[in-house]
Protein backbone atom coordinates (compact mmCIF):
# COMPACT_ATOMS: atom_id res chain seq x y z
CA UNK A 1 0.00 0.00 0.00
CA UNK A 2 1.13 3.60 -1.02
CA UNK A 3 2.61 5.89 2.02
CA UNK A 4 1.03 8.98 0.83
CA UNK A 5 -2.28 7.09 0.70
CA UNK A 6 -1.68 5.72 4.35
CA UNK A 7 -0.23 8.74 5.65
CA UNK A 8 -3.01 10.93 4.29
CA UNK A 9 -5.75 8.61 6.11
CA UNK A 10 -4.01 7.98 9.54
CA UNK A 11 -3.72 11.94 9.84
CA UNK A 12 -7.59 12.14 8.76
CA UNK A 13 -8.69 9.61 11.29
CA UNK A 14 -6.45 11.33 13.94
CA UNK A 15 -3.82 8.94 14.35
CA UNK A 16 -1.16 11.07 13.56
CA UNK A 17 -1.90 13.92 16.15
CA UNK A 18 1.43 15.22 17.74
CA UNK A 19 1.05 13.53 21.57
CA UNK A 20 4.03 13.95 24.25
CA UNK A 21 7.49 12.32 22.55
CA UNK A 22 7.82 10.06 25.46
CA UNK A 23 5.03 8.18 24.52
CA UNK A 24 4.69 8.20 21.25
CA UNK A 25 8.23 6.74 21.68
CA UNK A 26 6.84 4.09 23.84
CA UNK A 27 4.37 3.82 21.39
CA UNK A 28 6.15 3.06 18.28
CA UNK A 29 8.69 0.64 20.30
CA UNK A 30 6.46 -1.50 21.49
CA UNK A 31 4.47 -1.93 17.96
CA UNK A 32 8.32 -2.43 16.70
CA UNK A 33 9.04 -5.44 19.17
CA UNK A 34 5.20 -7.03 19.52
CA UNK A 35 4.08 -6.23 15.74
CA UNK A 36 0.38 -5.76 15.06
CA UNK A 37 -1.17 -8.72 16.64
CA UNK A 38 -3.74 -7.92 19.44
CA UNK A 39 -0.99 -7.57 22.24
CA UNK A 40 0.56 -4.97 20.14
CA UNK A 41 -2.20 -3.06 19.31
CA UNK A 42 -2.98 -3.22 23.23
CA UNK A 43 0.69 -2.36 24.37
CA UNK A 44 0.90 0.38 21.72
CA UNK A 45 -2.26 2.01 23.16
CA UNK A 46 -1.50 1.76 26.69
CA UNK A 47 1.73 3.01 26.10
CA UNK A 48 0.22 5.99 24.25
CA UNK A 49 -3.00 6.62 26.21
CA UNK A 50 -2.11 4.21 29.50
CA UNK A 51 -5.20 6.09 31.45
CA UNK A 52 -7.58 5.71 28.70
CA UNK A 53 -11.06 4.06 29.31
CA UNK A 54 -10.76 0.48 26.97
CA UNK A 55 -13.79 -1.10 28.18
CA UNK A 56 -16.80 -0.93 29.90
CA UNK A 57 -18.77 -3.44 30.65
CA UNK A 58 -22.92 -3.53 31.48
CA UNK A 59 -21.71 -5.17 35.18
CA UNK A 60 -19.74 -2.01 36.09
CA UNK A 61 -16.15 -3.03 34.79
CA UNK A 62 -13.99 -0.04 33.70
CA UNK A 63 -10.68 -0.61 32.58
CA UNK A 64 -8.40 1.68 31.58
CA UNK A 65 -5.63 0.50 28.50
CA UNK A 66 -2.70 -0.12 31.23
CA UNK A 67 -5.20 -1.74 33.80
CA UNK A 68 -6.46 -4.34 30.59
CA UNK A 69 -2.92 -4.47 29.35
CA UNK A 70 -1.81 -5.58 33.40
CA UNK A 71 -4.44 -7.89 33.46
CA UNK A 72 -4.09 -9.60 30.60
CA UNK A 73 0.03 -10.28 31.26
CA UNK A 74 -0.47 -11.64 34.28
CA UNK A 75 -3.02 -14.10 32.52
CA UNK A 76 -0.30 -14.97 30.84
CA UNK A 77 2.05 -15.24 33.25
CA UNK A 78 -0.28 -17.42 35.74
CA UNK A 79 -0.89 -19.36 32.21
CA UNK A 80 2.29 -20.18 31.97
CA UNK A 81 3.50 -21.16 35.34
CA UNK A 82 0.20 -22.35 36.60
CA UNK A 83 -1.11 -24.24 33.48
CA UNK A 84 1.96 -25.23 31.36
CA UNK A 85 1.04 -23.07 28.48
CA UNK A 86 3.71 -22.98 25.88
CA UNK A 87 4.09 -21.59 22.26
CA UNK A 88 2.39 -23.37 19.83
CA UNK A 89 -0.68 -24.50 22.39
CA UNK A 90 -4.07 -23.83 21.43
CA UNK A 91 -6.61 -22.34 24.07
CA UNK A 92 -9.82 -22.15 23.78
CA UNK A 93 -12.12 -19.22 24.81
CA UNK A 94 -15.93 -20.16 24.92
CA UNK A 95 -17.15 -16.11 26.25
CA UNK A 96 -19.48 -13.83 25.44
CA UNK A 97 -18.98 -9.90 24.84
CA UNK A 98 -16.57 -8.93 27.68
CA UNK A 99 -13.38 -7.75 29.33
CA UNK A 100 -12.47 -11.57 30.09
CA UNK A 101 -12.62 -12.54 26.68
CA UNK A 102 -10.35 -10.32 25.73
CA UNK A 103 -7.58 -10.64 28.33
CA UNK A 104 -7.88 -14.44 27.39
CA UNK A 105 -6.95 -13.77 24.00
CA UNK A 106 -4.09 -11.31 24.29
CA UNK A 107 -2.42 -13.54 27.19
CA UNK A 108 -2.58 -16.46 24.55
CA UNK A 109 -1.04 -13.81 22.28
CA UNK A 110 1.78 -13.04 24.14
CA UNK A 111 2.52 -16.78 25.12
CA UNK A 112 2.66 -17.24 21.57
CA UNK A 113 0.08 -20.02 21.84
CA UNK A 114 -3.25 -19.94 19.74
CA UNK A 115 -6.52 -18.48 20.68
CA UNK A 116 -9.24 -20.48 19.58
CA UNK A 117 -12.78 -18.19 19.43
CA UNK A 118 -15.67 -21.11 19.96
CA UNK A 119 -18.90 -19.89 18.61
CA UNK A 120 -21.36 -19.92 21.95
CA UNK A 121 -23.99 -21.09 20.16
CA UNK A 122 -22.27 -24.93 19.95
CA UNK A 123 -23.69 -27.44 21.27
CA UNK A 124 -22.47 -29.65 24.12
CA UNK A 125 -21.64 -32.51 21.06
CA UNK A 126 -20.35 -29.95 18.85
CA UNK A 127 -17.62 -28.25 21.67
CA UNK A 128 -16.45 -31.89 21.97
CA UNK A 129 -15.25 -32.49 18.71
CA UNK A 130 -14.23 -29.00 18.78
CA UNK A 131 -11.74 -29.44 20.93
CA UNK A 132 -10.90 -32.88 19.85
CA UNK A 133 -10.58 -30.93 16.48
CA UNK A 134 -8.57 -28.01 17.61
CA UNK A 135 -6.56 -30.20 20.21
CA UNK A 136 -7.44 -27.39 23.20
CA UNK A 137 -5.06 -27.89 25.96
CA UNK A 138 -7.17 -24.70 28.20
CA UNK A 139 -10.35 -23.76 27.03
CA UNK A 140 -11.33 -20.36 29.27
CA UNK A 141 -15.39 -20.07 29.45
CA UNK A 142 -18.17 -18.48 31.09
CA UNK A 143 -19.90 -19.80 34.15
CA UNK A 144 -23.60 -20.32 31.84
CA UNK A 145 -21.37 -23.00 29.38
CA UNK A 146 -20.45 -25.40 32.31
CA UNK A 147 -22.77 -27.79 31.06
CA UNK A 148 -21.50 -28.01 28.15
CA UNK A 149 -17.86 -29.45 29.33
CA UNK A 150 -19.16 -32.54 30.54
CA UNK A 151 -17.84 -34.35 27.74
CA UNK A 152 -14.69 -32.71 27.11
CA UNK A 153 -11.47 -34.98 27.81
CA UNK A 154 -10.09 -34.59 31.63
CA UNK A 155 -6.79 -33.16 30.36
CA UNK A 156 -7.95 -29.83 28.89
CA UNK A 157 -7.93 -27.45 32.16
CA UNK A 158 -10.95 -25.69 32.30
CA UNK A 159 -10.95 -22.07 33.71
CA UNK A 160 -14.71 -20.37 34.40
CA UNK A 161 -14.85 -16.52 35.32
CA UNK A 162 -14.05 -17.36 39.12
CA UNK A 163 -11.00 -19.34 37.64
CA UNK A 164 -9.78 -16.60 35.71
CA UNK A 165 -9.77 -13.72 38.36
CA UNK A 166 -7.73 -16.60 40.51
CA UNK A 167 -5.33 -16.85 37.86
CA UNK A 168 -4.86 -13.05 37.03
CA UNK A 169 -5.08 -12.24 41.39
CA UNK A 170 -2.62 -15.08 41.83
CA UNK A 171 0.51 -14.17 38.99
CA UNK A 172 3.81 -14.59 39.96
CA UNK A 173 6.73 -11.79 38.50
CA UNK A 174 8.05 -12.24 35.57
CA UNK A 175 9.27 -11.10 32.11
CA UNK A 176 7.25 -11.47 29.27
CA UNK A 177 9.25 -11.00 26.09
CA UNK A 178 7.72 -11.34 22.50
CA UNK A 179 7.28 -15.23 21.61
CA UNK A 180 9.48 -17.67 19.49
CA UNK A 181 6.58 -18.06 17.27
CA UNK A 182 3.35 -15.72 16.66
CA UNK A 183 0.29 -16.80 18.05
CA UNK A 184 -2.60 -17.11 15.75
CA UNK A 185 -5.87 -16.51 16.54
CA UNK A 186 -8.01 -19.40 15.03
CA UNK A 187 -12.16 -18.34 14.03
CA UNK A 188 -14.49 -21.08 13.41
CA UNK A 189 -16.85 -20.69 10.85
CA UNK A 190 -20.40 -20.00 11.10
CA UNK A 191 -21.23 -23.65 10.33
CA UNK A 192 -24.94 -22.54 9.12
CA UNK A 193 -25.18 -25.56 6.52
CA UNK A 194 -22.70 -27.98 8.86
CA UNK A 195 -19.99 -27.98 11.12
CA UNK A 196 -17.92 -25.09 11.70
CA UNK A 197 -14.38 -25.27 10.79
CA UNK A 198 -11.02 -23.32 12.34
CA UNK A 199 -9.46 -20.92 10.24
CA UNK A 200 -5.82 -19.34 10.67
CA UNK A 201 -6.19 -15.56 11.34
CA UNK A 202 -3.30 -13.89 9.80
CA UNK A 203 -1.47 -11.14 11.84
CA UNK A 204 -1.53 -8.39 9.99
CA UNK A 205 1.95 -6.70 8.70
CA UNK A 206 1.52 -2.49 9.07
CA UNK A 207 -0.86 -0.15 8.90
CA UNK A 208 -2.30 -1.42 5.81
CA UNK A 209 -5.03 -3.26 6.63
CA UNK A 210 -6.80 -0.63 9.60
CA UNK A 211 -6.15 1.95 6.41
CA UNK A 212 -8.03 0.03 4.16
CA UNK A 213 -11.15 -0.02 6.56
CA UNK A 214 -11.07 3.48 7.96
CA UNK A 215 -10.76 5.32 4.97
CA UNK A 216 -13.92 3.92 4.01
CA UNK A 217 -15.42 3.92 7.16
CA UNK A 218 -15.03 7.61 9.36
CA UNK A 219 -13.84 6.18 12.49
CA UNK A 220 -11.62 8.27 14.79
CA UNK A 221 -9.11 8.00 17.44
CA UNK A 222 -10.79 8.05 20.47
CA UNK A 223 -14.05 7.61 19.88
CA UNK A 224 -16.40 5.65 22.52
CA UNK A 225 -17.21 2.70 20.13
CA UNK A 226 -20.04 -0.15 21.30
CA UNK A 227 -18.95 -3.47 19.82
CA UNK A 228 -22.26 -5.45 19.78
CA UNK A 229 -21.29 -8.34 17.22
CA UNK A 230 -20.26 -11.11 19.10
CA UNK A 231 -16.27 -10.96 19.60
CA UNK A 232 -15.32 -14.48 18.84
CA UNK A 233 -17.02 -13.79 14.91
CA UNK A 234 -14.92 -12.09 12.48
CA UNK A 235 -16.44 -9.00 12.21
CA UNK A 236 -16.54 -8.30 15.69
CA UNK A 237 -12.96 -9.54 16.66
CA UNK A 238 -12.48 -6.99 13.79
CA UNK A 239 -13.70 -4.54 15.12
CA UNK A 240 -11.49 -5.34 18.38
CA UNK A 241 -8.70 -4.91 16.58
CA UNK A 242 -9.54 -1.38 15.06
CA UNK A 243 -10.71 0.05 18.40
CA UNK A 244 -7.41 -1.36 19.47
CA UNK A 245 -5.56 0.44 16.76
CA UNK A 246 -7.60 4.07 17.30
CA UNK A 247 -7.34 3.90 21.34
CA UNK A 248 -11.33 3.79 21.47
CA UNK A 249 -13.08 3.40 24.69
CA UNK A 250 -14.94 -0.26 23.86
CA UNK A 251 -18.87 -0.98 25.42
CA UNK A 252 -19.82 -4.37 25.64
CA UNK A 253 -22.87 -6.19 26.66
CA UNK A 254 -22.86 -9.67 27.15
CA UNK A 255 -26.30 -10.26 25.30
CA UNK A 256 -27.58 -8.13 22.69
CA UNK A 257 -30.65 -6.36 23.63
CA UNK A 258 -32.30 -3.86 21.75
CA UNK A 259 -33.55 -1.18 24.41
CA UNK A 260 -30.40 -2.11 26.50
CA UNK A 261 -28.46 -1.13 23.29
CA UNK A 262 -30.03 2.04 22.85
CA UNK A 263 -29.81 2.95 26.12
CA UNK A 264 -25.91 2.07 26.55
CA UNK A 265 -25.55 3.89 22.94
CA UNK A 266 -27.32 6.90 24.94
CA UNK A 267 -25.19 6.94 27.85
CA UNK A 268 -22.19 6.31 26.74
CA UNK A 269 -22.34 8.68 24.16
CA UNK A 270 -21.10 6.60 21.22
CA UNK A 271 -19.90 7.70 18.33
CA UNK A 272 -20.08 4.25 16.37
CA UNK A 273 -21.67 0.94 16.62
CA UNK A 274 -20.73 -2.59 15.28
CA UNK A 275 -23.39 -4.70 14.52
CA UNK A 276 -24.71 -7.67 12.28
CA UNK A 277 -27.78 -6.88 10.12
CA UNK A 278 -30.06 -8.81 12.45
CA UNK A 279 -29.09 -6.54 15.47
CA UNK A 280 -30.16 -3.35 12.82
CA UNK A 281 -33.40 -4.54 11.86
CA UNK A 282 -33.98 -5.18 15.89
CA UNK A 283 -32.70 -2.02 16.92
CA UNK A 284 -36.02 -0.65 14.84
CA UNK A 285 -38.40 -2.92 16.86
CA UNK A 286 -38.39 -0.52 19.82
CA UNK A 287 -39.13 3.38 19.59
CA UNK A 288 -35.93 5.35 19.20
CA UNK A 289 -34.91 7.11 22.21
CA UNK A 290 -34.89 10.50 22.87
CA UNK A 291 -33.12 12.55 22.71
CA UNK A 292 -30.74 9.67 19.65
CA UNK A 293 -27.16 8.61 20.04
CA UNK A 294 -24.62 10.77 18.45
CA UNK A 295 -23.97 8.07 15.75
CA UNK A 296 -21.99 8.86 13.37
CA UNK A 297 -21.41 4.84 12.09
CA UNK A 298 -22.94 2.38 12.51
CA UNK A 299 -20.81 -0.41 10.75
CA UNK A 300 -21.96 -3.77 9.66
CA UNK A 301 -21.17 -7.13 8.36
CA UNK A 302 -21.60 -10.99 8.86
CA UNK A 303 -24.66 -11.65 6.94
CA UNK A 304 -26.83 -10.25 4.05
CA UNK A 305 -28.35 -6.83 4.56
CA UNK A 306 -32.12 -7.22 4.12
CA UNK A 307 -33.27 -4.78 0.98
CA UNK A 308 -35.10 -1.81 2.52
CA UNK A 309 -33.40 -2.50 6.28
CA UNK A 310 -30.39 0.23 5.24
CA UNK A 311 -33.09 3.02 4.13
CA UNK A 312 -35.47 2.30 6.76
CA UNK A 313 -32.75 2.46 9.88
CA UNK A 314 -31.21 5.91 8.10
CA UNK A 315 -34.40 7.36 8.32
CA UNK A 316 -34.19 6.81 11.96
CA UNK A 317 -30.89 7.64 12.99
CA UNK A 318 -29.53 9.03 10.10
CA UNK A 319 -26.97 8.27 7.14
CA UNK A 320 -24.96 6.85 9.38
CA UNK A 321 -24.90 2.63 7.27
CA UNK A 322 -21.89 1.30 6.32
CA UNK A 323 -22.37 -2.30 5.21
CA UNK A 324 -19.23 -4.58 4.60
CA UNK A 325 -19.50 -6.97 2.61
CA UNK A 326 -16.58 -10.16 4.00
CA UNK A 327 -16.12 -13.33 5.08
CA UNK A 328 -13.74 -15.54 7.77
CA UNK A 329 -11.63 -16.41 4.85
CA UNK A 330 -10.96 -13.54 2.88
CA UNK A 331 -11.72 -10.54 5.64
CA UNK A 332 -13.12 -8.19 3.14
CA UNK A 333 -14.33 -7.99 -0.24
CA UNK A 334 -16.20 -4.76 -0.05
CA UNK A 335 -18.07 -1.46 1.61
CA UNK A 336 -20.97 -0.12 0.78
CA UNK A 337 -21.63 3.77 2.64
CA UNK A 338 -24.92 5.74 3.05
CA UNK A 339 -24.93 6.93 -0.36
CA UNK A 340 -24.22 3.86 -2.20
CA UNK A 341 -26.90 2.42 0.06
CA UNK A 342 -29.70 5.44 -0.16
CA UNK A 343 -28.84 4.61 -4.75
CA UNK A 344 -29.14 0.68 -4.20
CA UNK A 345 -30.12 -1.16 -0.35
CA UNK A 346 -28.84 -4.13 -1.80
CA UNK A 347 -25.60 -3.59 -2.74
CA UNK A 348 -22.35 -4.32 -1.27
CA UNK A 349 -20.70 -1.61 -2.48
CA UNK A 350 -17.17 -1.36 -3.94
CA UNK A 351 -13.59 -3.22 -2.76
CA UNK A 352 -11.78 -0.62 -0.52
CA UNK A 353 -8.25 0.89 -1.16
CA UNK A 354 -5.89 -2.36 -1.69
CA UNK A 355 -8.51 -4.40 -2.42
CA UNK A 356 -8.90 -6.57 -5.82
CA UNK A 357 -12.30 -8.12 -6.76
CA UNK A 358 -13.38 -10.18 -9.62
CA UNK A 359 -16.33 -11.72 -10.96
CA UNK A 360 -15.17 -14.94 -13.15
CA UNK A 361 -16.93 -18.14 -14.43
CA UNK A 362 -16.25 -21.63 -13.90
CA UNK A 363 -12.78 -21.77 -16.41
CA UNK A 364 -11.35 -18.78 -14.30
CA UNK A 365 -12.01 -15.56 -16.37
CA UNK A 366 -13.82 -12.55 -16.42
CA UNK A 367 -17.75 -12.27 -16.88
CA UNK A 368 -18.66 -8.99 -18.44
CA UNK A 369 -20.64 -6.41 -15.98
CA UNK A 370 -23.88 -7.43 -14.88
CA UNK A 371 -23.37 -10.90 -15.65
CA UNK A 372 -23.63 -13.33 -12.42
CA UNK A 373 -20.57 -15.16 -11.73
CA UNK A 374 -17.98 -16.29 -8.67
CA UNK A 375 -16.66 -13.84 -6.43
CA UNK A 376 -13.51 -13.60 -6.07
CA UNK A 377 -10.91 -11.77 -3.52
CA UNK A 378 -8.00 -10.56 -2.57
CA UNK A 379 -6.12 -7.90 0.01
CA UNK A 380 -3.85 -8.33 2.96
CA UNK A 381 -5.60 -10.75 4.95
CA UNK A 382 -6.52 -13.60 3.74
CA UNK A 383 -6.85 -16.26 5.45
CA UNK A 384 -3.67 -18.60 5.99
CA UNK A 385 -6.20 -21.86 5.58
CA UNK A 386 -8.15 -24.34 7.30
CA UNK A 387 -6.62 -26.51 10.31
CA UNK A 388 -7.38 -29.30 8.95
CA UNK A 389 -5.49 -28.78 5.84
CA UNK A 390 -8.12 -27.98 3.44
CA UNK A 391 -8.14 -25.10 1.56
CA UNK A 392 -9.82 -22.58 -1.07
CA UNK A 393 -9.72 -22.37 -4.36
CA UNK A 394 -7.78 -19.25 -5.52
CA UNK A 395 -6.89 -18.11 -9.22
CA UNK A 396 -3.86 -15.54 -9.74
CA UNK A 397 -4.03 -14.83 -6.10
CA UNK A 398 -7.41 -14.23 -5.45
CA UNK A 399 -9.32 -16.26 -3.54
CA UNK A 400 -12.52 -18.20 -3.95
CA UNK A 401 -15.42 -16.62 -1.53
CA UNK A 402 -18.41 -19.49 -2.08
CA UNK A 403 -20.30 -16.55 -3.21
CA UNK A 404 -21.86 -15.47 -6.65
CA UNK A 405 -22.61 -12.19 -7.40
CA UNK A 406 -22.40 -9.53 -10.29
CA UNK A 407 -21.12 -5.60 -10.83
CA UNK A 408 -22.99 -3.45 -12.53
CA UNK A 409 -22.11 -0.23 -14.76
CA UNK A 410 -21.66 1.89 -11.82
CA UNK A 411 -19.12 -0.65 -10.49
CA UNK A 412 -21.16 -1.51 -7.47
CA UNK A 413 -21.36 -5.04 -6.19
CA UNK A 414 -24.48 -7.36 -5.99
CA UNK A 415 -24.13 -10.32 -3.89
CA UNK A 416 -26.66 -13.01 -5.04
CA UNK A 417 -25.70 -15.47 -2.93
CA UNK A 418 -24.03 -18.54 -1.74
CA UNK A 419 -23.11 -20.46 -4.61
CA UNK A 420 -24.23 -24.23 -3.04
CA UNK A 421 -28.02 -21.83 -2.15
CA UNK A 422 -28.35 -21.43 -6.07
CA UNK A 423 -31.36 -24.16 -7.14
CA UNK A 424 -32.27 -25.21 -10.62
CA UNK A 425 -36.11 -25.39 -10.85
CA UNK A 426 -37.21 -26.57 -14.39
CA UNK A 427 -33.74 -25.42 -15.91
CA UNK A 428 -33.69 -22.20 -14.82
CA UNK A 429 -31.48 -20.12 -11.59
CA UNK A 430 -32.96 -19.21 -9.24
CA UNK A 431 -31.46 -16.90 -6.67
CA UNK A 432 -33.22 -17.27 -3.01
CA UNK A 433 -31.89 -14.13 -1.84
CA UNK A 434 -33.28 -11.75 -4.51
CA UNK A 435 -36.70 -13.30 -3.40
CA UNK A 436 -36.01 -12.99 0.46
CA UNK A 437 -35.10 -8.83 -0.41
CA UNK A 438 -38.28 -8.64 -1.70
CA UNK A 439 -40.41 -10.48 0.43
CA UNK A 440 -38.59 -8.24 3.28
CA UNK A 441 -40.34 -4.81 1.72
CA UNK A 442 -43.65 -5.88 2.36
CA UNK A 443 -44.56 -3.68 5.55
CA UNK A 444 -46.17 -6.60 7.50
CA UNK A 445 -42.55 -8.92 7.23
CA UNK A 446 -40.36 -8.44 10.13
CA UNK A 447 -37.89 -11.31 8.45
CA UNK A 448 -37.75 -13.38 5.84
CA UNK A 449 -35.71 -16.75 4.55
CA UNK A 450 -36.17 -18.58 1.67
CA UNK A 451 -34.86 -22.11 0.68
CA UNK A 452 -34.83 -24.68 -1.91
CA UNK A 453 -37.07 -28.13 -1.48
CA UNK A 454 -36.96 -30.90 -3.47
CA UNK A 455 -39.94 -31.24 -5.91
CA UNK A 456 -40.35 -34.16 -8.27
CA UNK A 457 -41.72 -32.31 -11.13
CA UNK A 458 -38.80 -29.34 -11.63
CA UNK A 459 -36.60 -31.13 -9.27
CA UNK A 460 -36.47 -28.22 -6.70
CA UNK A 461 -38.57 -25.10 -5.74
CA UNK A 462 -38.75 -22.48 -3.10
CA UNK A 463 -39.98 -22.23 0.12
CA UNK A 464 -40.34 -19.25 1.62
CA UNK A 465 -40.24 -18.40 5.59
CA UNK A 466 -41.98 -15.37 6.68
CA UNK A 467 -41.78 -13.70 10.52
CA UNK A 468 -44.39 -11.01 10.83
CA UNK A 469 -44.43 -7.84 12.79
CA UNK A 470 -46.97 -8.67 15.74
CA UNK A 471 -50.57 -8.48 15.17
CA UNK A 472 -49.81 -8.18 11.32
CA UNK A 473 -51.51 -11.14 9.03
CA UNK A 474 -50.77 -12.03 5.30
CA UNK A 475 -52.60 -14.53 3.21
CA UNK A 476 -49.72 -17.10 1.30
CA UNK A 477 -51.56 -16.65 -2.20
CA UNK A 478 -51.56 -12.85 -1.48
CA UNK A 479 -47.34 -13.44 -0.66
CA UNK A 480 -47.32 -15.13 -4.03
CA UNK A 481 -49.11 -13.05 -5.95
CA UNK A 482 -46.82 -10.15 -4.63
CA UNK A 483 -43.60 -12.16 -5.94
CA UNK A 484 -45.18 -13.12 -8.90
CA UNK A 485 -45.88 -9.27 -10.04
CA UNK A 486 -42.00 -8.33 -10.08
CA UNK A 487 -40.08 -11.57 -10.23
CA UNK A 488 -40.38 -14.62 -13.21
CA UNK A 489 -42.93 -17.26 -12.59
CA UNK A 490 -40.09 -20.06 -11.40
CA UNK A 491 -39.27 -17.44 -8.58
CA UNK A 492 -42.71 -17.52 -6.71
CA UNK A 493 -42.15 -19.56 -3.61
CA UNK A 494 -44.97 -22.54 -3.84
CA UNK A 495 -44.75 -22.80 0.29
CA UNK A 496 -45.10 -19.93 2.09
CA UNK A 497 -45.15 -20.53 6.08
CA UNK A 498 -44.95 -18.61 8.55
CA UNK A 499 -43.28 -18.46 11.81
CA UNK A 500 -42.72 -17.02 15.07
CA UNK A 501 -38.88 -16.32 14.54
CA UNK A 502 -36.40 -17.26 11.79
CA UNK A 503 -33.82 -20.19 13.84
CA UNK A 504 -30.34 -18.24 13.58
CA UNK A 505 -26.88 -18.91 14.73
CA UNK A 506 -24.99 -16.63 17.77
CA UNK A 507 -24.21 -14.34 14.76
CA UNK A 508 -27.36 -13.93 13.16
CA UNK A 509 -27.16 -15.92 10.16
CA UNK A 510 -30.30 -17.93 9.47
CA UNK A 511 -29.81 -21.51 9.82
CA UNK A 512 -30.75 -23.01 6.43
CA UNK A 513 -30.78 -26.69 7.84
CA UNK A 514 -33.12 -26.11 10.13
CA UNK A 515 -35.47 -24.58 7.78
CA UNK A 516 -35.09 -28.14 6.02
CA UNK A 517 -35.44 -29.79 8.88
CA UNK A 518 -38.81 -27.74 9.84
CA UNK A 519 -39.72 -27.94 6.07
CA UNK A 520 -39.18 -31.97 6.34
Amino acid sequence: MDLPFVVATLTRRGLLTPGRPIRVASQLQALRKWGWSLAGELRQAAARDPGRTAVIDEQGAELTYQELLDRAERLARAMRTGLGVQAGDRIGVLCRNHHGLIEAVVAATVLGADAVLVNSGLSAAQLATVTEEQRLRVLVHDDEFADRLLGLPAEVHRVDERGLEELIAGALPGDLQPPERDGRTIVLTSGTTGAPKGARRPTPNGFGPLVSIIDRIPLHTRDTVMIAAPLFHTWGYAALQVAFALRATIVLHRRFEPAATLAALVAHQCQALFAVPVMVQRLLDVPPPDPRPPLKVVAVSGSALPGGLAPRFMDVYGDVIYNLYGSTEVSWASIAGPADLREAPTTAGRPPHGTRLEILDDDGQPVPDGRVGRIFVGNEMLFEGYTSGARRETHDGLLDTGDLGRINADGLLFVDGRADDMIVSGGENVFPSEVEDLLARLPQVREAAVIGVPDPEYGQRLAAFLGLHPGEVLDPEAVREYVRHYLARFSVPRDVIFVKYLPRNATGKVLSRELRRYYG
